[in-house]
Order: structure tokens, then C-alpha cells, then sequence
């Protein structure tokens, strides 16, 4: 069985022949077994065990309080079917304050990278889905071709220029971006990213360019961050990463040199580090990427060998 990543393996039936059918979405919609997950401004409804800030949990609506949320007709998005209920996002970002309605219940809004770790695995991939869907929808109002308004249509998952001279349709883009641990022997380069605020040493990453492909862009990231060169760049494994919009693309790359030359307006520093260096990161004060990341996967499979 392979092995997911965190925000990934939803479990759902994305129910792509059928998002056309606007009947079929509306009956599902208005089922009383329909689920609507509320996303406020990249953030995502959750509700904690016992009032705690542990054991966060996903949290949904009723199709009738999301139409009394966005005074009228909701604008749904489908996101596919899981054990005989119907999954939908919508976008609550024009609420000043959503804290103040009854109807989110005991809810609170935060965001997925902060409680995403913690939660149920099909659960946090699901939110990773409504959140980045919707962030699509927030970033694409107009047609990139001609420049007039686009309507949303397919359930949200294709977006039609109003202009019938243009009638272009535009589809939900992933970012793809690689991400790579770099080792030679018992050794691996890490490095803390000048994006980060706090001093946490992670894997090597960054987009891939037109026209490349994704060995090339490893090799190519790898040289230009820290100006080591690679050779026998193997493939991992991927996590969707909605934060905003990306899919990270995990490999493991051999180095075949040595001397690290630091790329400064992407990092802070990089070096090499020994295995039993992050074995014992406690002890050496060694802080390292996030547990659902596939950062820390990548470091992690090679540490044990599991490469």
C-alpha cells in the first residue's frame, strides 16, 4: 500500500462526470446529509475537544445556514462524495466577522497549517481541497485572456468568461513545485529559509520553470540555493501544499560536491548535517521541518533508510 502525505488521501468520490449536471449538484447540495465546510479569508472552520486548543476537528453547516449566511442562494463548490455524503466549500471571506453568527456554531476559524498536523488525515486533506479551491476562485474573478468578469460553473470547477466573443473556460491550477533532500553518505544539507521567522532547518525546494523537467529543476534549485551539484535525483513521493496553491514534488538527490555556497536572498544559512546530528536534534537544539510536512518525511525516510 503507498504510503500518503499529509493533506492528501481526502477519501472522496470527486464525482468529475457529474459536476455538469446542475440538478444533480443542487439535490445533493440540499440533502439534509450534506456537509458544507465554511472557509473565511484561508481559513478553515474547526471546532477543538473539550474547549481545548487540542484535538482539532472539522467542522461543517447546513445547506439552509449557508444560504442564510450569504443572504440568498449559496455559491457552492462540490467536492465530491465520502461514504454517502456530499462534501461542499463556500467562501465566507465577505463576513466582516463570522465569529458573531449563530449559525457556525461553537466553530472557530484558523488556519489549516497551524492545526492540519493534528487532525484526522481524510479530514485535514479535505480542508487542504476546499481551501485551495477556493483560493483559486479568489485569485481568478477575470478572464486572463480578454480581461472580463468569469462565472463559476461545474459544481466550481471550471470558471467561464461572461464575454460570448471570448467564452474562454479556465481550470484550477496546482503550482508544482520540487523539494529535495540533498545527502552524501551519512550527510545532508539542510537550511533555514529566509521566509521563515523562526530557525527551522528544512529541505531544499523551489518551482519548477517552463520547460523543465523535474530532475532538471532539482539539479538546477539545488546549484543556484547552495551551489552544490547532483547527480541520481530520485523521485519520493508528493504532497498537495495549499498554502497557498502548490504541489510539492519530494526527491532524494545525491551530492557529488561538497562546498556549500549560500544563495543569500533565499536563506539564511545551509550546511551539512550527520545523521546521529538529527537523531538527536533535542539534544543539539536542532529545530526541524514541520511532522506533516514532506520535508520531514524526505529527512526522516533517509535517516532509516527507508529510501
Amino acid at each position: 500500500m503507498i504510503q500518503t502525505n499529509f493533506y492528501s488521501g481526502a477519501g472522496v468520490d470527486r464525482a468529475g462526470p457529474l459536476r455538469p449536471d446542475s440538478a444533480w449538484v443542487l439535490g445533493r447540495a440540499m440533502s439534509p446529509d450534506a456537509r458544507i465546510l465554511p472557509v473565511w479569508r484561508n481559513k478553515c472552520l474547526v471546532t477543538f475537544a473539550d474547549g481545548s486548543q487540542e484535538e482539532p476537528r472539522m467542522a461543517s453547516i447546513s445547506a439552509e445556514d449557508a444560504a442564510a449566511l450569504s443572504n440568498g442562494e449559496p455559491d457552492l463548490i462540490l467536492l465530491g462524495e465520502r461514504d454517502g455524503i456530499s462534501y461542499f466549500v463556500l467562501d465566507l471571506s465577505h463576513l466582516e466577522d463570522p465569529s458573531t453568527s449563530p449559525l457556525l456554531g461553537h466553530g472557530s476559524f484558523v488556519g489549516l497549517r497551524d492545526v492540519g498536523g493534528m487532525m484526522d488525515r481524510a479530514d485535514g486533506a479535505l480542508l487542504a481541497y476546499a481551501k485551495g479551491l477556493v483560493h483559486w476562485h479568489e485569485r481568478h474573478p477575470f478572464c486572463s485572456r480578454c480581461g472580463s468578469l468569469s462565472a463559476s460553473k461545474d459544481a466550481g470547477h471550471v470558471r467561464v468568461c461572461i464575454n460570448p466573443d471570448c467564452n474562454t473556460s479556465h481550470f484550477p491550477r496546482t503550482d508544482p513545485a520540487v523539494i529535495m533532500l540533498v545527502h552524501m553518505g551519512d550527510r545532508c544539507v539542510l537550511a533555514h529559509n529566509r521566509r521563515n521567522p523562526q530557525k527551522m532547518y528544512s529541505t531544499l525546494a523551489g518551482f519548477v520553470e517552463p520547460g523543465e523537467s523535474l530532475e532538471e529543476a532539482v539539479a538546477r534549485e539545488v546549484e543556484e540555493e547552495v551551489g552544490i551539484t547532483v547527480g541520481n535525483v530520485r523521485y519520493h513521493s508528493s504532497q498537495p501544499w495549499p498554502f497557498p496553491g502548490n504541489i510539492m514534488l519530494g526527491f532524494h538527490a545525491e551530492a557529488v560536491s561538497t562546498g556549500i555556497v549560500v544563495q543569500e536572498s533565499e536563506l539564511v544559512e545551509a550546511r551539512w548535517f550527520e545523521k546521529d546530528e538529527i537523531l538527536n536534534a533535542d539534544t543539539h537544539g536542532l529545530r526541524l521541518s514541520r511532522p506533516e510536512s514532506i520535508s520531514r518525511r524526505l529527512i526522516d525516510d533517509w535517516m532509516f533508510d527507508r529510501v
